[in-house]
């Protein structure tokens, strides 16, 4: 590997050294992930478009990279930190290094560095924007990545160019057919529901509700993805107009987007939820499991009083709402990513919710 000094810079002018994979250099919002496996599957999911990540597990390439982890087509990371980069993985799935995946897919790399400084600082201070440069980057090229502005586009660059359908193994005849709006889908949610018997077309985020219903599916998702739910407000509008026509699933941004369309509001987290080690308390019945997730925004509990909607579950940390569901209408949302990837699979019974919903409209 090329050995360079490089640092992470914050907006409040925090700095933290490492060495950089390559002469590189990024700009982002810089969040952090808890997860002690899964940096593939992370670095792939779409809802870190444009954001510098930082893994807070301290070994990161330990199993290498395989295909078969992939969550979406490429990576959308604007850069990655972390603690000690592992030149050689053990994985009997391994095709390639970490560092030759990063090179690939032109990530940039800070490693070396005291992630848990960088993540005790974010808790703190709150998500911020920061640059990583090579050590004795000059004034100017600082100050130009820091005035770079932070897209507000991002659901239009990881969402699919065009529609495709993913059809069932078995039993094709009788499978629910369900229409999956493509915010930046992790591509494990659909396996989980093609697992379950679905067929599935998947459509780019800015399909118009009347294309989606001419389709008459059984039922519609609405996929997870990145930024502000309030960035998509056309999006918001489509879903709108499919209330009360199809039975809805959503999730993460999907669950934020579908409370905007009920008329709720959402909220900037202070440093968001991003990890796969979150308990979330289901109210119904008092049960706590353990869930993966990646968000910076929530709904907000307040909003929702008036409205035809329930809180059904909460994060136990900090109680911010975790899921929802229309009193009146076979629609429900939840925050989190019930698909396990990584992660654990105590909320896979989501899945089968929506199954049974589905079936229902037979």
């Amino acid at each position: 590997m090329l050995f360079l000094k490089g640092k992470l810079i914050l907006e409040d002018g925090s700095v933290f050294t490492g060495d950089l994979l390559g002469d590189a250099k990024a700009s982002g919002e810089v969040v952090f992930n808890t997860g002690m496996v899964g940096y593939q599957e992370s670095l792939t999911d779409p809802s870190y478009c444009c954001q510098i990540l930082t893994l807070t597990y301290p070994l990161v390439g330990n199993y290498g990279i395989a295909d078969v982890f992939m969550q979406s087509r490429k990576s959308f990371v604007n850069g990655f930190v972390i603690g000690e980069l592992c030149e050689h993985g053990s994985n009997w799935h391994y095709e390639e290094s970490l560092a030759e995946f990063l090179r690939q897919q032109e990530v940039p790399c800070l490693y070396n560095v005291d992630t848990r400084a960088v993540t005790r600082h974010i808790r703190s201070a709150g998500t911020m924007k920061g640059v990583i440069v090579r050590e004795d980057a000059p004034k100017k090229e600082i100050d130009a990545l820091f005035a770079e502005p932070i897209r507000k586009d991002v659901v239009a660059q990881v969402t699919t160019e065009k529609p495709y359908t993913i059809e069932p193994e078995k039993d094709a005849e009788n499978a629910p057919y369900v229409v999956a709006m493509d915010f930046g889908v992790k591509q494990n949610i659909l396996h989980a529901l093609h697992k379950k018997g679905c067929r599935l077309t998947v459509v780019p985020a800015d399909t118009k509700a009347d294309e989606i219903l001419a389709m008459n599916p059984d039922g519609i998702f609405l996929s997870n993805g990145p930024g502000d739910p309030e960035d998509v407000p056309e999006a918001v509008e489509e879903i709108k107009k499919l209330i009360g026509k199809k039975p809805i699933f959503g999730i993460c941004l999907g669950h934020q987007l579908l409370a905007l369309a009920l008329g709720a509001k959402t909220y900037k987290l202070k440093f968001g939820h991003r990890g796969t080690n979150q308990p979330v308390k289901d109210l119904r019945t008092g049960k706590v499991t353990i869930s993966s997730q990646n968000h910076g925004f929530a709904v907000d509990a307040e909003s929702l009083k008036g409205l035809p909607l329930e809180v059904t579950h909460c994060n136990v940390n900090d109680g911010t709402v975790e899921g929802m569901r229309h009193t009146e209408l076979p629609i429900f949302s939840v925050q989190y990513h019930p698909e396990a990837a990584p992660g654990p699979d105590d909320n896979m019974y989501l899945f089968d919710a929506f199954w049974s919903m589905l079936k229902k409209g037979e």
